[in-house]
C-alpha cells in the first residue's frame, strides 16, 4: 500500500476541519505527515492546530500574516487563505453559552459527549435575555442560529434514532473544537461579556 501524499491531507485541511471520528484513515495519514504538513503550511502563512486527544485539526492564519502587519518577513504580505468570519450577536452569544456549558460538563467527568436538545439550547439563551419582544425574536430564530453554528462545525446535528416518531425534537452534539475557538481567557471574561450582551439587547429593545 502506497504512503499517502502530502496533498491528500493538506487539501482537506484547506477545505475545513478534519475530525478523527469522521475519517479515521485521513486522520491517521495526517498524524503521520504532521511535521511535513506544518512546514508546507507555514510557507503559506498558515498554522496547523491539531488536538490528538480531542480528535480534530484545522488551519488558522499565523500571527502577522494577511493582516498588513510588518514583522520584517516578506511572507507577512501573503494573502489570507483562512478567512475570518464575522459572527452575528446571537451566534456569538450562543457560542459563548455552549462553551461555558461544555466546561461545566467536562468538570462533571460523566461522559465525553455533550448532547443537547433544541429546547436545552433555547433555555440557555432565555436565561440571559430580558423579557420582551427581543426574547421572542431571538428564540424564534434559534434554528437559524443553530444552523449557522452547525455550518461552522462547532455543533453536529444528530440523526434521529431508527424507529423514532416523526417530529421528534432535534438533538445536537457540541463538538469539542469549540474549546479551541473560545479559549480559557475568553471564558474567564464570560460574565463581563454577558453584561455587555445584556446591555446591547436592552439597548436594541429600547429602540423598538
Amino acid at each position: 500500500m502506497n504512503a499517502p501524499d502530502l496533498s491528500a491531507v493538506v487539501v482537506p485541511l484547506l477545505k475545513g476541519v478534519i475530525y478523527q471520528e469522521s475519517d479515521a484513515a485521513l486522520w491517521h495519514a495526517l498524524l503521520n505527515l504532521q511535521a511535513r504538513a506544518r512546514d508546507y503550511l507555514a510557507v503559506l502563512g498558515l498554522e496547523l492546530v491539531l488536538d490528538e486527544a480531542e480528535g480534530y485539526a484545522f488551519l488558522r492564519a499565523r500571527n502577522g500574516h494577511g493582516d498588513g502587519a510588518d514583522d520584517g518577513d516578506a511572507t507577512a504580505k501573503l494573502p489570507r487563505l483562512v478567512a475570518r468570519r464575522p459572527l452575528s450577536f446571537p451566534v456569538s452569544l450562543l457560542l459563548a453559552l455552549l462553551r461555558k456549558k461544555l466546561a461545566e460538563f467536562d468538570a462533571t467527568g460523566a461522559d465525553t459527549r455533550l448532547i443537547l436538545s433544541r429546547d436545552d439550547v433555547v433555555e440557555l439563551i432565555r436565561v440571559f435575555l430580558p423579557m420582551g419582544s427581543n426574547e421572542t425574536r431571538v428564540i424564534d430564530q434559534i434554528d437559524t442560529h443553530l444552523n449557522k453554528i452547525v455550518e461552522l462545525g462547532f455543533v453536529r446535528r444528530l440523526k434521529p434514532a431508527i424507529g423514532a416518531p416523526s417530529g421528534q425534537e432535534a438533538m445536537f452534539e457540541v463538538r469539542r473544537i469549540l474549546k479551541a475557538f473560545v479559549d480559557a481567557q475568553w471564558l474567564s471574561e464570560f460574565d463581563a461579556r454577558l453584561g455587555s450582551y445584556r446591555a446591547q439587547l436592552q439597548g436594541s429593545q429600547s429602540d423598538e
